[in-house]
């Protein structure tokens, strides 16, 4: 989308808000009613959400549902499809005339959400439920290691859960069936990986399980009787249902999946794969830029960063990032020599930014992140850092996972700008500030766009750069490497899903331009061939922020306020591109009327 286009939309959606509102007086006898059915809508469809994912109602402390997991049988798929179908007619019906431009925000956000649900149903993602990095497999540990065990009842609910468990791999394995006989089939290299994983669980001793972790986290006022008897109950569920759903997914999967395994990497080599990746690109970036458009925008960032890196390099005494690159790689003070060093370095970056938050935050979080690392059976398919947020309730501290393995193959100079990027001031201030604003309701708290996400967290990094951090040369080295790593990513899933790209020319595109640890290139070039369009938001969103503050900046002149900037763009939760642009506009068209009012005063 050219920059026309996009401000076009932008000023579109504006004129619509301010055209409803200037309906008000027409509606005016009806408007609390309108208002107040949509309140009641948007609650019922996260009661909802809730009771049909009963996974993340858990996480987000709703523990009703804690003996449960979502239903992925195919009615169960066919009636989720049915009731956001129904939920869509009914906001469409919902008219929002006079209403507060929050609230006529509120349903358009419930409306986009539910048209794409609808949209992407025709690709059927759901037969191919299982990947190197996620998958019920993987998630279910880490789902349970986030939980908190605070009653007898937490745990007896959890011991019906892990009875309930060889259902849903029973279920997901139904569903690989019908994506073998569908052709929606993962690249065949990477199955014997979810093999192993599977293989792992099930091999593992009942007391040794990810399953077994809520063992560790008895409250200290609970009996020593209530103390064996959920301990005996968990460690046999373990072992009785838990370990053999493991080990028969394996089997399947080893056995009768992975001769179906697809031969080409990209997306393009699935059912209706173009018009499934452009898809997947827009609803990444939400925008309409082509995935052509996207891949020029790669090149040329990947040119504009490669010279500052040369630049860097060059200060070092290196003539060229190939040497520095093998430099870097060969010196053994730039790689950690164990697994808590890796903890200790992101811990200390992260204590060095709370120090300037209030410089460049109104309004700041009230949890801390805490640094924890990546659990070792998942290692080998987690990327370096993840965050998990924490919450609503607050029992719960949003976490920076840490991949700790494989230490002495990995390096330390990435480690600032990564802490920036998960911690603070990346995703967990941004998520958790999300979760704490009052008055907006719980789907916009807890909602997620990829763009602005990983776009604000890629513009934190930036950040750190402004406010003097990188002061170690091979830390900002580290730091650039970092943002390249996110213009690759432009070239390299473009190139794969829509150019035709192979698996190791995006190896080798890798090693062209960048001097990341070969364990992340392989990592990483796996990680998009499975996740396509995902890994294209993080640039795309950052650019549009930066833009959007260079906008702010020059229209507003000394009255720009950077806290108040980065307040406007935290304060109404995540918010596709095009609509913060306009969030953002209006904000600034209100402090240029104020300065005005000022002005004309003095």
């Amino acid at each position: 989308m050219n920059t026309t286009t996009r401000i076009g939309a932008a000023s579109a959606l504006l004129f619509s808000l301010i055209l409803g509102a200037a309906h008000a007086a027409d509606t005016a006898p009806d408007l609390e009613g309108r208002r107040a059915a949509l309140n009641t809508l948007i609650k019922e469809q996260w009661e909802y959400t809730m009771r049909t994912s009963p996974e993340w109602a858990s996480l987000m402390g709703d523990k009703r549902y804690n003996d449960k997991w979502s239903d992925f049988s195919q009615a169960g798929i066919d009636a989720d499809l049915k009731a956001s179908a129904d939920f869509l007619k009914r906001f469409e019906a919902i008219d929002t005339a006079g209403f507060p431009l929050q609230e006529q925000l509120n349903r358009e956000l419930m409306l986009r959400q539910l048209r794409q649900t609808i949209d992407g149903a025709r690709f059927k993602d759901w037969e191919m439920p299982l990947a190197q990095n996620s998958g019920i497999h993987i998630d279910g540990p880490m789902i349970i290691s986030a939980l908190n065990f605070e009653t007898v009842k937490d745990y007896e609910d959890y011991i019906k859960r892990l009875h309930a468990l060889p259902k849903l791999f029973e279920q997901t394995r139904v569903q690989m069936e019908k994506g073998v006989h569908d052709k929606l089939m993962p690249p065949q290299f990477l199955i014997p990986k979810i093999v192993k994983q599977c293989e792992d669980v099930a091999a593992m001793k009942p007391a040794d399980s990810p399953y077994a972790e809520p063992l560790k986290k008895f409250p200290k006022d609970f009996s020593a009787a209530d103390k064996a008897r959920l301990s005996k109950a968990i460690l046999a569920a373990v072992k009785n249902d838990v370990a053999p759903a493991y080990k028969k997914l394996a089997i399947y999967t080893g056995g009768k999946y992975l001769p179906h395994g697809r031969k080409d990497v990209g997306m393009w080599s699935l059912p209706d794969g173009a018009a499934r990746y452009a898809y997947k690109a827009k609803s990444s970036t939400t925008t309409d830029m082509t995935p052509e458009e996207i891949h020029q925008l790669g090149l040329a960032e990947v040119a504009r960063i490669e010279g500052q890196m040369l630049a860097t390099a060059q200060k070092l005494g290196y003539q060229d990032l190939k040497s520095f690159n093998k430099a870097v790689a060969d010196n053994p003070a730039l790689h950690p020599t164990s697994r808590q060093e890796i903890i200790d370095l992101y811990q200390k970056y992260t204590d060095q930014m709370y120090t300037q938050l209030s410089n460049q935050f109104g309004v700041l979080p009230k949890g801390k992140v805490e640094i924890k690392p990546v659990e070792e059976f998942r290692e080998k398919g987690a990327s370096a850092a993840a965050y998990m947020p924490g919450s609503p309730d607050g029992k719960r501290p949003g976490r920076v996972m840490v991949n700790t393995g494989d230490f002495e193959h990995r390096s330390t100079i990435d480690i600032e700008t990564t802490a920036l990027h998960e911690g603070v001031p990346g995703h967990h201030m941004q998520l958790t500030i999300a979760q704490e604003i009052e008055g907006l309701p719980t789907f916009r708290q807890q909602g997620n766009y990829t763009a602005y996400a990983e776009g604000w967290a890629l513009y934190s990094e930036r950040l750190g750069e402004e406010l003097g951090f990188y002061k170690d040369p091979y830390s900002y080295y580290g730091h650039l490497q970092d943002e390249m790593l996110r213009a690759i990513r432009l070239v390299v899933d473009t190139g794969l899903h829509y150019k035709q790209w192979n698996r190791q020319q995006v190896v080798d595109f890798f090693h062209d331009h960048s001097g990341i640890e070969e364990v992340e290139v392989q990592s990483e070039t796996d990680r998009y061939i499975v996740w396509p369009g995902q890994a294209l938001g993080y640039k795309i969103g950052q650019l549009k922020i930066l833009a959007l503050r260079d906008y702010a900046r020059k229209e507003l002149g000394t009255g720009f306020d950077i806290r108040r900037f980065h307040d406007q763009v935290l304060g109404a939760g995540a918010l596709p591109m095009d609509v913060l642009e306009t969030h953002v506009k209006e904000w600034v068209a209100v402090e240029k009327a104020k300065q005005t009012r000022v002005t004309a005063a003095q």
